[in-house]
């Protein structure tokens, strides 16, 4: 009965996920009319998907002569394509299929590939043979950089762009609240920012939920700096104050968006102050959103010693219906020609034909001044930026899944009881003993959430449920606490 129950929950997973499959745009040759076909399930924005498209079936023509037809297929974001590589792989191996009629997975974040990795759905590319000069010690493409891995040593996947979380901002709206423009984490965590930040929710996107990691692990290093002879203490004390700024953070918020392009929006639009925002988005919005007399209504930084530079994989699917296409679209988006597409101007050699989409290139050779003055981020010399920490994965990695769901049951499943007990805290001039009961998180130490917590990570989905939902209620209770407290305490 179990696996007759499991089979129908499966089917009805596909049902409901391929319709988002199936949603195709085509870039290239009409699918009738070409003579080779690639299909790539991906997250990126219509602009890329356009260009890499356009360019590759140039690239394909010209070495092949013959016409290709690139077929997109855009469920969401990473968390959407995991739950539609899940239902479909299942299903295929119900059925005893071999894949699942998709040839390439492009873009998202490095966990979503090493996930896919781990559950054996990803075969070796052949670029490291075709091209083992780009790659080691002294090759063009570094396998790590700010201790993030740009490719693994089993050569499943590989980077292509690179990408940075950090802070975009409104500096018109800045001033009016009567701040100095932020330029760490910690920044944002200031009551003057209550009720004017924009965030976005790591449970539907990984790359949030990596930046979020990415911040706990920073308080941690800060931690271990500060205390370096007692390595537990620090940890237990650097973990805390992390996921004490991420409350901090949330209470500030308006918001939690699934959709991180709307944040840098609505902070060109002056509907928040500030928010939480990946490099190309806000490069991207403070390119097209200008005041009348040409200044940027957004602005994007990389907050001091709170980021890294991660790699956008792309990786082959096992199974793939069309495997040496598959593999060739790999080694066209390594060359130079393609890796220039990310951030060069519209027009100029090797740029976009439509619209620049302001990413930066994983290939340290294209960071000459000669190339960057062709682009939308001239002075952009990402190898060299000082703003990053080198990552430990060991500190933090196995936290990736209990962060995203601990930000959901202690922050956006208990908003409401957060911004309320916040406003009386500011109101009462944060007094010291409300502040302790609202940003008590003892009940997810180190030991317990710095690990992997197994209360999340389980497999079965209503025990999951059931626990994040106690997490949260104990979070509004302590929320509600401090608002009373904050409400009858004498300032």
């Amino acid at each position: 009965m179990k696996q007759r129950a499991f089979i129908i929950i499966s089917l009805l997973a596909i049902i409901v996920a391929l319709p988002l499959v199936l949603r195709r745009e085509s870039a290239t040759t009409a699918p009738n009319s070409a003579d080779d076909r690639l299909v790539i399930l991906s997250p990126h924005n219509e602009s890329i998907r356009s260009e890499f498209g356009e360019a590759f079936a140039r690239y394909w023509k010209n070495t092949t002569n013959r016409t290709i037809y690139v077929d997109w297929r855009t469920p969401g974001g990473t968390s959407e394509i995991r739950m539609v590589l899940d239902a479909g792989f299942k299903a295929a191996e119900e059925t005893g299929r071999q894949g699942i009629g998709v040839d390439l997975f492009f873009g998202g974040g490095q966990p979503d590939f090493s996930g896919q990795a781990r559950k054996d759905r990803l075969v070796p590319l052949r670029v490291f043979q075709s091209q083992p000069d780009l790659f080691g010690e002294n090759g063009q493409i570094p396998q790590s950089f700010t201790g993030e891995q740009y490719y693994p040593d089993d050569h499943v996947w590989v980077g292509t762009c690179i990408s940075q979380f950090g802070i975009c901002y409104n500096p018109d709206f800045i001033q009016r609240l009567g701040l100095d423009p932020p330029a760490a984490w910690q920044d944002l965590g200031s009551p003057g920012y209550a009720g004017t930040l924009a965030l976005a929710d790591p449970t539907k996107s990984g790359s949030v939920a990596r930046t979020f990691e990415l911040i706990v692990q920073a308080e941690i290093l800060k931690a271990l700096k500060t205390d370096p002879h007692n390595r537990q203490s620090a940890l237990d004390a650097g973990w805390t104050a992390g996921l004490q700024l991420i409350q901090r953070m949330a209470a500030n918020a308006r918001y939690f968006t699934d959709s991180a392009s709307k944040i840098p929006h609505d902070v060109g639009q002056g509907n928040a102050a500030a928010g939480m925002c990946i490099d190309f988005y806000g490069r991207s919005y403070a390119h097209d959103l200008t005041t009348p007399s040409g200044d940027p209504r957004v602005v994007w930084i990389a907050p001091t010693g709170g980021t890294t530079l991660s790699a956008d994989p792309i990786g082959v699917l096992k199974g793939a219906p069309h495997p040496e296409i598959a593999q060739a679209f790999v080694e066209f988006c390594l060359t130079r020609e393609a890796q220039q597409l990310w951030f060069a101007k519209p027009g100029t050699p090797n740029g976009p034909a439509e619209r620049a989409l302001h990413r930066t290139p994983i290939r340290r050779d294209l960071y000459s001044p000669e190339i960057l003055a062709n682009t939308t981020m001239p002075g952009n010399a990402v190898y060299q930026n000082n703003a990053n920490y080198t990552y430990q994965p060991e500190l933090t990695s196995k936290s990736f899944s209990t962060l995203r769901m601990l930000v959901k049951a202690m922050c956006i499943d208990s908003h409401d009881e957060m911004k309320s007990a916040w406003a009386a805290l500011k109101a009462a001039g944060m007094p010291a003993d409300a502040l302790a009961v609202f940003n008590d998180v003892s009940i997810m130490p180190y030991s317990k959430g710095g690990h992997g917590d197994p209360g999340f990570n389980r497999n079965d989905p209503l025990g999951s449920a059931r626990y994040s939902a106690e997490l949260g209620k104990w979070f509004r209770a302590n929320y509600r606490k401090a608002e009373q407290m904050a409400r009858t305490s004498t300032p």
